[in-house]
């Protein structure tokens, strides 16, 4: 009988920009679940997989204690708790599987349009406002910029205007928000992602065998995001050329044609976009039939 130790244990966001791509990554590993509509748990039928809705800036922590022994969470709060933690002593509270190609953004200064402060030049003596101190800091202390950074949680835009701060750093995905509150978009800090963490803690060997084969099956879903599955006929002597055009494509698999000694068949996947572009100088360099699929799951 399955017992609760055995089971593994996926802390996600519960609510956010990442909660429902990390849903989808997991069902596209074939996690079949189910959940009440207020339930913050979610129970794996046909796997031994559970997950856990939390506070983003919960999931390091979870992990690190070993509450849970994977998670889902945003570059940029791994590298704020990162920083936390290794202010109090712990240099390796989580191991960073592999980023995930899902929520992007940037981690930035903004400044208020038309203001005296324009650039990293300008913030000398001036007050930071922030829901990324340990970063923020960070940052500055690397550049020997001399400025106060004021922890403010949530609606960090209006900050500026409440007087709190001159400037503010803040995520930024399509710029909008910083627009609608009159500031303009600066200098970069942090470029994030969705990552994938691992508790520190060796896994007992009741779910090893399961890690293993989600953290697998995770890595095939990332493969095929992108990857595309490209069939065409084309003369022996273009492959070389042929071969060169395909984009992130491993050596393709060559084919013979019935009733054709000098034309085959190639078929092969590549691991970045195919474009319309790519197409037409495959076509221009001897390929014909050209045929482009989707590939919906892939195992290295």
């Amino acid at each position: 009988m399955e017992t609760t130790d055995a089971r593994i244990k996926i802390a996600i966001q519960k609510s956010g920009r990442l909660t429902e791509h990390s849903l989808e990554l997991l069902q596209q590993c074939g996690l079949k679940y189910s959940r009440g509509r207020d339930q913050l748990i979610g129970f794996g039928e046909n796997m031994p997989v559970d997950f856990l809705l939390v506070r983003d800036d919960d999931i390091p922590g979870l992990v690190r204690e070993d509450v849970c022994d994977l998670g889902i969470v945003g570059m940029n709060v791994l590298e704020e708790k990162r920083l936390e933690f290794r202010a109090a002593g712990q240099d390796a509270p989580f191991r960073l599987i592999q980023e995930l190609d899902f929520g992007h953004c940037l981690l930035s200064f903004a400044y208020p349009e038309n203001g005296a402060i324009q650039s990293l030049d300008d913030i000398d003596g001036q007050r930071i406002a922030t829901s990324y101190p340990w970063i923020v800091k960070d940052f500055l202390k690397r550049r020997n910029v001399n400025a106060e950074v004021v922890e403010f949680s949530g609606a960090v835009e209006i900050a500026p205007n409440l007087g709190r701060a001159e400037l503010i750093c803040d995520l930024v995905s399509t710029g909008s928000t910083l627009a609608a509150n009159k500031l303009t978009q600066g200098e970069t800090l942090l470029e994030s992602s969705a990552a994938l963490i691992q508790t520190p803690v060796e896994i007992p060997a009741s779910k090893s065998e399961w890690v293993n084969r989600l953290l697998q099956r995770i890595s095939g879903v990332q493969q095929v995001r992108e990857s595309k599955y490209i069939m065409m006929h084309a003369p022996r002597s273009a492959l070389p050329k042929i071969s060169a055009l395909l984009p992130g494509a491993e050596a393709p698999t060559v084919l013979p044609l019935e009733g054709c000694d000098d034309k085959v068949a190639v078929h092969v996947v590549c691991r970045e976009t195919v474009f319309w572009e790519t197409l037409e100088q495959l076509k221009e360099a001897g390929a014909s039939s050209l045929l482009v699929v989707p590939v919906e799951k892939m195992l290295a």
